[in-house]
């Protein structure tokens, strides 16, 4: 097999492990097929497998391996990395988290996280000065 054909056959295979992992992890599939499986495998490890999406990559890509090369040390080290290119795919696809909204504090507020007050830090530098590697004394 050649290199061109190598490649092909190495980026079919990303695309489809990611595929088909983001179908069973995060889709409802067609006629809701997936989340039927879903509930009727319940919280097992199966079950939970299906949640998760770099769990469940490790599980696709080790058939789809088989596609990329024959070869035992090969065949390892290609199921490795379908598995992380699919979970390299899928983390821009995430949602972005929530962002609470920062509201604006009144002058003097309690809760502020700086404080006002040195509480006593110009008398612990007082006697030193700057120099190249931190402080030393005078």
């Amino acid at each position: 097999m050649d290199a061109l054909s190598l490649s092909i056959r190495f980026v079919l295979a990303v695309l489809a492990v990611w595929r088909v992992t983001h179908l069973l992890a995060s889709e409802d599939g067609p006629g809701d097929i997936v989340v039927k499986l879903r509930a009727l495998l319940g919280q097992n490890w199966l079950g939970k497998l299906m949640d998760c999406f770099y769990c469940l990559s490790l599980w696709i890509a080790a058939p789809a391996a088989l596609f990329v090369t024959r070869k035992p040390v090969d065949w390892l080290v290609t199921w490795l990395a379908l598995s992380g290119a699919a979970c390299l795919l899928e983390r821009p696809g995430r949602e972005p988290g929530a962002v609470a909204p920062v509201l604006p504090q009144e002058e003097g507020d309690s809760t502020d996280v700086l404080r006002s007050e040195t509480s006593g830090a110009e008398e612990k530098f007082a006697g030193l000065e700057p120099s190249g590697r931190g402080f030393r004394d005078n």
